[in-house]
């Protein structure tokens, strides 16, 4: 005796309740006259896309590009790499600072304890 979960939809003043409703109105496919000129449009971007990069190598360098290309990201990633280290060290630095200033706090307060701490009194026994 399974029951399908029934779904709880909210009914908003003004709109139509969506319950019943399978999806939108199918979309008339369109014509063959729009068909043919999306076609031939991408055809012609292709191949002007194509001829362009033909005519690259004669105006460019691309082995030099490349290779400039290559060169700077290494040396991009070596100083990234540079300036991370030096970040952890400023890092350790300030890590050393501060555990030297809760040491110094720490002894101050153990100090300040051990000065003011009331004597104990001998007890008779």
């Amino acid at each position: 005796m399974s029951r399908a979960p029934k779904r709880l939809s909210l009914v908003r003043p003004g709109r139509r309740s969506s319950v019943g409703r399978q999806g939108s109105v199918p979309r008339r496919p369109p014509g063959r006259l729009r068909q043919l000129a999306e076609a031939f449009a991408l055809l012609a971007g292709g191949v002007g896309l194509l001829l362009g990069l033909v005519r690259l190598p004669e105006r460019l360098d691309t082995l030099l590009l490349v290779s400039n290309a290559i060169a700077n990201l290494i040396a991009g990633l070596s100083k990234l790499g540079l300036g991370l280290l030096q970040l952890l060290g400023v890092l350790l630095v300030v890590g050393a600072v501060l555990l030297a200033l809760a040491f110094l706090a720490g002894g101050l307060i153990r100090l300040a304890r051990a000065l003011f701490r009331p004597r104990a009194r001998k007890s008779k026994g």
